[in-house]
């Protein structure tokens, strides 16, 4: 698919989406230069590998876009936009998974993934402080950054995410996802809805005293391996099957990473963060709507678009 025809298709669904389920965009003072829908397309669009940045997206935009977005103001106008309408994009995020079915999916993969917004090593407080810590994890070892928790479909749908900082423990940050896909908040919708089938999750998710108070309080029916030194470890054959169906949320956080720029992103508040979050999310799951109608495979992302 050329480049135009993606942009085009992306922003249609975008507009129709603004149209028929949120509600009209109203706030005071002179009238924005850009609608809602063309803020959120430009803001999934910028967050392709493509582009090394905020600015290099701009520059982009600025050299070729010109066309299909005229009233494209500056880079900073640009980015206070896309601030304000990260509600909205998180709302574009779930739409699409529900389009693509994932609700009535058997079980979906729970994990999470360390997001480095500096240097560990450097002094101060850095861009993010009381939010970006110190944590561990096996892609990277020490980290200073956030804790980025998502559920994805078998299919590879992300039907939600939240964020933590890096130093949150893997069961804490799940109790409460779970919590609020149970008891839904307004401010938080980012996690999604319940799953319809169980969570299958990898051992830093561990504890029986959890996994039983989640399947009584939320509803959440938790796969999780033994521990090898447990009274009653899973035999070989199980951990590998577990293995095999959690491997699918390994993939996404590698789209995430790579294809999408997480890994190098550089966030300086939190409200930029969520936008840039929310924003990869719905790139993700359009790349998959967009294959199915051209009856790619799901994740077949790296030759989608010729540039």
């Amino acid at each position: 698919m050329d480049m135009n025809t993606f942009l085009t298709s992306l922003y249609v669904m975008a507009d129709d989406f603004c149209k028929q389920y949120l509600p009209p965009d109203v706030k005071p003072g002179p009238s924005a230069s850009l609608c809602r829908s063309e803020v959120i397309t430009l803001a999934i669009f910028s967050q392709w590998s493509k582009f090394s940045g905020e600015r290099d997206f701009y520059r982009y935009a600025n050299r070729n876009l010109r066309g299909a977005f005229p009233n494209l103001p500056h880079r900073s106008q640009l980015n206070r936009s896309i601030r304000r309408h990260t509600g909205a994009t998180v709302a574009f995020v779930l739409y699409l998974a529900d389009i693509l079915d994932a609700k009535n999916s058997p079980y979906e993969a729970l994990d999470a993934s360390g997001v480095v917004t500096r240097d560990a090593k450097r002094r101060g407080r850095g861009w993010l402080p009381g939010i970006a810590d110190i944590g561990w994890s096996n892609r990277m070892g020490w980290y200073e950054g956030v804790h980025l928790l998502i559920s994805v479909t078998p299919g590879g749908i992300i039907t939600g995410f939240s964020v933590a900082s890096a130093s949150t423990k893997d069961q804490p940050m799940a109790e409460e996802f779970l919590a609020l896909r149970r008891y839904p908040d307004q401010r938080l919708m980012s996690v999604g809805r319940a799953a319809f089938g169980s969570y299958v999750v990898d051992k830093g998710f561990n504890g029986t005293e959890n996994h039983q108070r989640w399947l009584a309080f939320y509803g959440a029916e938790i796969v999780c391996p033994t521990k090898n030194n447990s009274k009653n470890p899973w035999p070989k054959t199980l951990r590998r099957w577990a293995a095999s169906i959690r491997q699918i949320v390994e993939t996404i956080y590698d789209k995430l990473h790579n294809t999408f720029r997480l890994s190098k992103e550089r966030p300086h508040d939190l409200t930029g963060l969520h936008a840039r979050l929310a924003a990869k999310m719905a790139l993700h799951n359009f790349c998959i709507w967009t294959n199915h109608q051209l009856g790619r495979p799901n994740l077949a992302f790296a030759d989608l678009i010729d540039w």
